[in-house]
């Protein structure tokens, strides 16, 4: 059983065959991150992306909310449509789609796992961080904090365009207890002794100007796990799949390929 009721959640759809790929998105976002990919994999797949639980169009819940609980949330979308899905994570769904790949390995065929990081429980200072930020979602309210860490997440060269549609979209997906939540997951989290377990096959990318999590954690995300291919995405910050969605589409596609064509990818 999970602590949250998927009826409660809102999800982003496109394709009508072909295999599932869900798509989960970073703390600060919601499904909207992921309509660069939505509409290239529609073509030869099935694509969910969610709005998390408490964030955009979800249904809110008052009580605590684990990692383990965003996962198994996961894994009962993965069931209710089809019973076994190739998982894309951004930043904290990254984060999500690893614990969903130890927790449920039968219904994980791949990861793809995009900026982002092992988790903040890997120091003391970056679990701080992280909780901190509840209490500046609070003070500032949804729009100031966006602003305030939206431009963050890409680079320093991306559009001005760019740039807006990211503050939007967190303006208007974050919210308490929401965020709440999805941060003390994040604080309370260390994945490092854990990826080894991972048995799904794995694209790790990351923005070579990643400001928020870095290439290195990406690093440590690619070492850790056995089966696994890491690409850095040029010119792209934390949003790599927003701010250079070809690349990152080319790479994500050819992944999903030979996933599920192994055969025929050889040749």
């Amino acid at each position: 059983m999970t602590a949250y009721d998927i009826a409660g959640l809102h999800l982003e759809q496109a394709g009508t065959g072909g295999p599932l790929v869900l798509c989960l998105h970073g703390i600060g976002s919601s499904s909207a991150a992921f309509a660069p990919q939505l509409e290239a994999l529609g073509r030869d797949f099935r694509v969910l992306a969610w709005d998390a639980p408490g964030y955009a169009k979800s249904a809110d819940f008052e009580g605590e909310l684990s990692l383990d609980d965003y996962a198994d949330t996961a894994a009962a979308v993965i069931r209710a449509h089809g019973g076994r899905a190739h998982v894309l994570g951004v930043s904290w769904g990254g984060v999500i789609a690893l614990r969903l790949a130890t927790r449920h390995p039968d219904l994980v065929v791949s990861l793809t796992v995009a900026d982002s990081t092992p988790g903040s429980g890997t120091s003391p200072g970056k679990a701080a961080g992280m909780r901190a930020r509840v209490a500046e979602l609070a003070q500032l309210g949804p729009r100031a904090f966006a602003e305030q860490r939206g431009p963050r997440l890409v680079s320093r060269q991306a559009p001005y365009e760019l740039v807006q549609r990211v503050v939007d979209t967190m303006a208007g997906s974050i919210r308490l207890p929401g965020y709440a939540h999805a941060a003390e997951s994040m604080a309370a989290t260390d994945l490092r002794g854990e990826l080894a377990r991972v048995t799904a096959p794995a694209l790790v990318l990351c923005g070579d100007q990643d400001r928020v999590t870095g290439p290195e954690a990406s690093q440590v995300l690619a070492g850790g796990l056995h089966r696994t291919a890491y690409v850095i995405v040029k010119d792209a910050g934390h949003l790599a799949n927003q701010e250079q969605p070809e690349h990152f589409n080319a790479w994500l596609l050819s992944h999903l390929h030979i996933v599920t064509n192994p055969e025929t990818s050889k040749g």
